[in-house]
């Protein structure tokens, strides 16, 4: 590892882990902003709305476009982290029942842990591991209501949603970003791809765009530029400067911010058992970040993509659009 990571101060990581966390919690405002915003029963025409504008917008600001693997790179990154997680993420909300499928993706830092384990050669800690059942734990006890039938496919897609997230995040620690390329360029490349993939699937499925009024625009325009555009750059960005451990675990802070904007907005009740569920999850939250904080093996050797790659001052011709560090 780098020795300016090594040594980087405890404030500095603070701060990185902060801003990143902005992402999961803007992520947590999707559920209210679609309920109340948005045309009913379009999953997939939202997932679409969500990407492929924001990604071209990004695309449109850098100019930056992928070369040689990297075109295959970021067709699987965008494919695991848009185009699969944001539909199946939608199948799971709409056929299982309450918050199971919150409950599901809750287990997404376990699976963070146990694929860096295998991908990055990062052994798993037991404190670690017990914050992620810790999390769930909690999680579950803010979003799971009433009981009910499980839909064996709605539980399968939103375990597909969780691991193709946990693996999305993973692999882009793995790979980081090519030599001179930013977080920016990378999150427009995903979310390009992303769109794609989904846009053939969402007119087979849902036919026709539906019309839009006032109301509806501005909620897709929120929900592709401060939710998708900008929360996936924070994303990304904050996953080349933590550990896929780190930034895995701040995924169950997006159905805690559902929860709160659900009692803050839309008149939504807590009970003192949701009140411990979510003291539970964001301390298991803080746990999983002191326990992903220790030293770890530098990214892969022989590519120009190492996780912790920074771009060179004055390389390449669009130095002067340099993506935000």
């Amino acid at each position: 590892m780098p020795a300016a990571q090594a040594t980087r101060p405890a404030g500095t990581v603070a701060a990185v882990i902060a801003v990143t966390a902005l992402a999961p919690v803007s992520w947590g405002t999707t559920y209210a902003v679609t309920t109340e915003f948005l045309p009913p029963d379009r999953p997939l025409f939202t997932a679409l709305m969500r990407a492929l504008p924001a990604g071209l917008l990004l695309l449109a600001l850098t100019r930056v476009l992928p070369r040689g693997t990297w075109w295959a790179k970021a067709a699987v990154l965008g494919a695991l982290n848009i185009g699969a997680f944001f539909p199946l993420l939608f199948v799971a909300a709409y056929r299982l029942p309450g918050g199971m499928a919150a409950v599901v993706g809750s287990a997404g830092p376990l699976f963070v842990v146990g694929l860096s384990a295998l991908l990055l050669g990062q052994r798993p800690r037991p404190r670690t591991l017990l914050a992620g059942l810790v999390a769930a734990f909690g999680v579950s006890l803010v979003v799971l209501k009433g009981a009910g039938a499980l839909d064996l496919v709605g539980v399968l897609a939103a375990l597909a949603s969780t691991a193709a997230m946990a693996t999305g995040t993973v692999l882009t620690k793995r790979w980081g970003r090519p030599e001179g390329v930013g977080p920016l360029a990378l999150t427009g490349w995903q979310l390009t791809a992303g769109g794609l993939l989904i846009a053939p699937v969402a007119v087979l499925a849902e036919g026709a765009p539906p019309a839009l009024d006032g109301r509806a625009a501005g909620g897709y325009l929120y929900l592709a530029l401060a939710n998708t555009a900008v929360a996936y750059w924070l994303w990304f960005r904050g996953i080349g400067r933590l550990t896929a451990t780190q930034a895995g675990f701040l995924g169950p802070l997006s159905p805690l911010t559902a929860a709160v904007v659900g009692w803050a907005a839309l008149g939504q009740a807590l009970t003192p058992l949701q009140v411990a569920g979510m003291a539970l999850a964001f301390a298991a939250t803080l746990a999983g970040q002191l326990g992903g904080a220790g030293p770890r093996p530098a990214g892969p050797a022989g590519g120009s993509g190492g996780p912790t790659d920074r771009p060179r001052a004055g390389s390449g011709r669009f130095a002067a659009v340099r993506d935000a560090e």
